[in-house]
């Protein structure tokens, strides 16, 4: 019976209540080992009556098995795979063996599992339990995070146990497992004991176990009555797990020899096939009849599978094994196993049976790693490749397969064991070129772990190693460090024109020049000899970028950082609004066909952006949202920059300071100094729309003047405007300097209206008057409409202040109106004040937001409004079609309507999201 655990039994009562009513349920177990989670997860099994359920148990050995994990859970539902999407069938069939191919999307294969489950769960509740989550391979486990953290309205559970629960599960809900109360550690022991037990012996039993159930019984079997009476041969001091462990090894030591060896073969086998435990046990001349003491004492179950009766019994019996026997069990259960059928753990076990380095076991390593890898098991790759290094007799093979296998840890996000490797891969032998690409991997991985100045210094000392050994690779990493020194410390620009000399030295491009090498020469160019100097490169250098075929195997390189960031510097540094739009569409579309989402975030945020300056919130809000799902998805932070512009737009006063603020106290946020430069640009735009025209200008003015690449078409209006209000003339001045420069290179009719406009901020009478209807005229062949209605808003000012009042208001009448209209309330309640001083009336806005949607269902809404079907929407935002149907359902509610087809009608037109039939999205269109 459970002792204690009525708290717990009725937590786990209502889970199972509300998964049979039809709704969606996460508990994570989190306790000492022993406490009694296994139980609690029995006690979910023996009370889920019509429910359907699927387990699986993390095995310490099997955790750099790609999906082994997965596989238990979803292993007796795979006969349901051909009522899944296409997609989601090969990745799972990839997944698990079921087929050949590349590498499977993570989040794909967590959608695959998602919607799996909710198939299944259409025909009868389905419970899940894991146990032992601190032990399941990492892809399982990052799997089954994803899931758990996107079930909604299905009729599903998942009940977990672990020790610590891993990042993958972090902040799902949790029960804590605590040891028993007194009154019933003492019941429980008592049950276990053979014979009459000193009171002080008792009480300290039950206060070192701390109430943990398995520690209370195991601690007293093997000692005689008399050792518990006085209180001999206990464990003084010792871990929780180390107690319960030296339990168990004084019961093996208790067992026949060969019975002792048929443990230590079963512990090292994962897969617990009782048919490869005896073929191995035959090799050692072990025989069946060896299992029956095991059985009969408790520590083994042999049935379909075999089984110990804790993990903490495979543990003792491995570690009951001297050196000699370990490898004798391996190469035992290595000759057992078909290297056909099984041809990785056919290798894993050679490898832990060879006494020592051995080229033909490292070589069968260095291909299970390539298998894994096909698999999307980067972290089974690493292990494999890491494995095979150490088993390497030559030298410079050893320090190759170790830096493969650093590399493999990198890209599994394993950055601090990477960097571990590393140190091994050092001590060579390198050639020359080996040691600069060893640098090269430490500067991008200081750069993912978003160490600025250190990622900068790295790249620059790996670009100038790599100059005389391979040029076009030395050039690339010439651009890399440019970047990491442009986006680190805001207020230390040596980095930034060291990385620029560097590059403007570097060996010269080849012929004909790829793109990154054009890019490479421009922004070299613009920070050493200014923007005059550069702006053919940088125009050259924009044309290579649009035309160049982003599949190539310059972007599988890496080489568009960051989410395309250098492309998109670029085109702002050109003023050039529509490649700015449809580079970061581009991106977006390629990332998410390749699944690469953290770049996919970036480029949300970059094209968010150019809706934003289109005065389309409302587009922008649905693609900082997806960002946020995203984010929860790969349990990443949002990049949320043009979260904070966003409500910086809106006038939203208390919201924007808050997310300024926090970004402005980081020391260097994220590590990257570009959300400096943000946040101070966000409070420059709030500033202004509140008319504290001192603060937007001191705020303005810092972005100014550290004059970066990309920044100045953002901050220089805000600049001049605030400057001109404050009546700093010279900062106008110098504003229209910087402004003219680039309209002389680069004469779009975005850098022409702001020119315009800063101009008649400048000028008096007609002058002023025929600048500010330029400025306008300018604007209004573009698509920023922001800075259109914000030029109607000045011109209609200036108006009011000649005492032109009737075309004061047909000025600050437009502008209101088109304020209004997109949301921009601080800008809009300006305009409206003036036009009160001129005698005209414009009422505030009232919005009923009684039937306001979420952010969420505003996505879902318009998704569906474009004509994606509920599974394709769920593709999208790694969600179960279930879930989305459940939102459709609440957006019909709010929104007073019955189907799909009357979404167009009450959501309006705007950009669509969908992706066309061409290949291209329609953002790009």
């Amino acid at each position: 019976m459970l002792q204690d655990r009525h708290g717990e039994c009725e937590a786990l009562d209502r889970l199972l209540e509300a998964v049979r009513a039809g709704e969606s349920r996460v508990l994570v177990l989190r306790g000492d080992p022993g406490v009694g989670k296994s139980a609690l997860l029995e006690y979910v099994v023996e009370h889920a009556s019509g429910c359907r359920l699927g387990r699986a148990v993390g095995i310490q050995s099997e955790m750099e098995l790609a999906f082994a994990g997965l596989h238990q859970v979803c292993g007796s539902m795979l006969d349901r795979l051909e009522r899944l999407p296409v997609p989601q069938q090969d990745a799972l069939r990839t997944a698990f063996g079921l087929r050949a191919g590349s590498a499977p999307d993570r989040f794909l294969l967590g959608l695959a599992v998602l919607s799996l489950l909710a198939d299944v769960a259409e025909e009868q509740p389905l419970v899940c339990v894991v146990d032992d989550e601190q032990w399941l391979d990492h892809a399982s486990a990052q799997v089954l995070g994803f899931v758990a953290r996107r079930l909604v309205a299905e009729s599903v559970a998942l009940v977990i146990a672990a020790r610590v629960p891993s990042d993958d599960v972090a902040g799902l809900p949790e029960l804590v497992v605590e040891g028993l109360r007194e009154s019933d550690a003492r019941a429980l022991l008592d049950s276990a004991l053979t014979g009459p037990l000193d009171e002080r012996v008792r009480d300290q039993i039950v206060a070192e176990t701390r109430g943990n159930p398995l520690a209370l019984l195991e601690v007293p079997r093997g000692l005689t009555p008399a050792e518990l009476a006085g209180g001999f041969a206990l464990p003084d001091a010792a871990p929780l797990s180390g107690w319960i462990e030296e339990s168990f090894q004084r019961r093996l030591d208790a067992l026949f020899p060969d019975t002792l060896r048929l443990l230590q073969l079963a512990a090292a086998d994962p897969v617990g096939d009782p048919m490869l435990v005896w073929r191995a046990a035959e090799r050692l001349g072990i025989g069946t009849e060896a299992a029956t003491p095991a059985v009969e004492v408790g520590l083994l179950k042999v049935g379909t599978r075999v089984q110990f009766r804790h993990p903490l019994v495979r543990s003792a019996a491995y570690r009951s094994a001297s050196p000699q026997q370990r490898q004798d069990v391996h190469r035992a259960l290595a000759e057992a196993t078909d290297p056909e059928i099984d041809p990785d753990r056919h290798a894993w076990h050679r490898a832990h049976a060879a006494p020592g380095p051995d080229e033909d076991v490292a070589a069968e390593l260095e291909r299970s790693a390539s298998r894994a890898q096909a698999r999307g098991g980067l972290a089974a790759a690493a292990a494999f490749l890491e494995r095979a290094g150490m088993l390497t007799p030559e030298p410079a093979s050893r320090a190759r397969r170790l830096f493969a296998a650093a590399r493999a840890k990198r890209d599994a996000g394993a950055l601090d064991a990477a960097l571990g490797l590393l140190v091994a891969v050092e001590a060579g032998p390198l050639d020359a070129l080996s040691a600069a690409e060893l640098e090269h991997l430490r500067g991008q991985i200081a750069m993912e772990q978003q160490r600025g100045s250190d990622a900068a210094r790295l790249l620059l000392s790996a670009a100038r190693r790599l100059e005389p050994l391979n040029a076009e690779l030395a050039r690339e990493t010439h651009l890399e460090a440019l970047v990491a020194a442009m986006t680190g410390d805001v207020d230390n620009p040596g980095d930034v024109l060291e990385a620029a000399e560097a590059s403007r030295a570097a060996p010269p491009s080849p012929e004909p020049p790829r793109a990154v090498d054009i890019l490479l020469d421009a922004f070299a160019l613009r920070l050493t000899e200014g923007y005059a100097a550069a702006a053919p490169t940088l125009t050259r250098a924009l044309k290579l970028v649009l035309a160049t075929n982003v599949g190539t195997d310059e972007v599988g390189r890496g080489l568009w950082l960051a989410g395309s960031r250098p492309n998109i510097t670029l085109a702002l540094e050109l003023w050039d609004f529509e490649s700015w739009h449809a580079l970061a569409a581009r991106q977006a579309q390629v990332a998410r066909d390749i699944g690469a989402l953290v770049h996919l975030q970036f480029a949300l945020n970059s094209l968010a952006g150019t809706h934003l300056l289109a005065g389309e919130l409302t587009t922008a809000a649905v693609m900082i949202e997806e960002d946020r799902l995203i984010a929860e998805a790969t349990g990443n932070q949002p990049i949320a920059y043009t979260a904070m512009m966003q409500v910086a737009w809106r006038g939203q006063e208390t919201q924007a300071y808050e997310l300024i603020q926090a970004t402005l106290q980081e020391p260097t946020p994220r590590g990257l100094g570009m959300f400096v430069n943000l946040a101070t640009y966000a409070s420059s735009v709030i500033d202004n729309g509140l008319g504290r025209h001192d603060a937007a200008r001191d705020a303005a003015w810092r972005a100014f003047e550290r004059d970066q690449p990309g920044y100045g078409p953002l901050v220089v209006p805000e600049l001049a405007e605030a400057a001109s209000r404050t009546g700093d003339v010279t900062l106008v001045r110098a504003a229209l300097q910087w402004l003219s420069e680039r309209t002389r290179a680069a004469p779009t009719e975005w850098a022409l209206g702001i020119e315009a406009r800063v101009h008649a901020l400048l000028s008096e009478g007609d002058v002023a008057d025929g600048f500010y209807r330029a400025s306008i005229a300018h604007l209004g062949r573009t698509r920023i409409r922001v800075q259109l209605a914000r030029a109607h808003l000045l011109y209609g000012e200036w108006l009011r202040r000649q005492h032109r009042r009737m075309d004061a208001r047909e000025q600050l009448r437009t502008a209101h109106d088109m304020l209004a209209a997109m949301g921009l309330e601080a800008f809009a309640e300006r305009a409206r004040r003036e036009l009160g001083a001129t005698g005209e009336t414009a009422r505030k806005r009232t919005v009923d937001t009684s039937g306001e949607l979420t952010a969420q269902e505003a996505l879902i809404a318009r998704l569906a409004r474009d004509g994606l079907s509920n599974p394709q929407i769920s593709t999208r935002l790694f969600i179960s079609p279930r879930t989305v149907e459940y939102h459709l359902h609440k957006v019909f509610t709010k929104l007073g309507i019955s189907s799909r087809n009357h979404l167009h009608r009450a959501l309006g037109s705007g950009p669509s999201l969908a992706p066309r039939t061409d290949g291209t999205s329609a953002q790009q269109a």
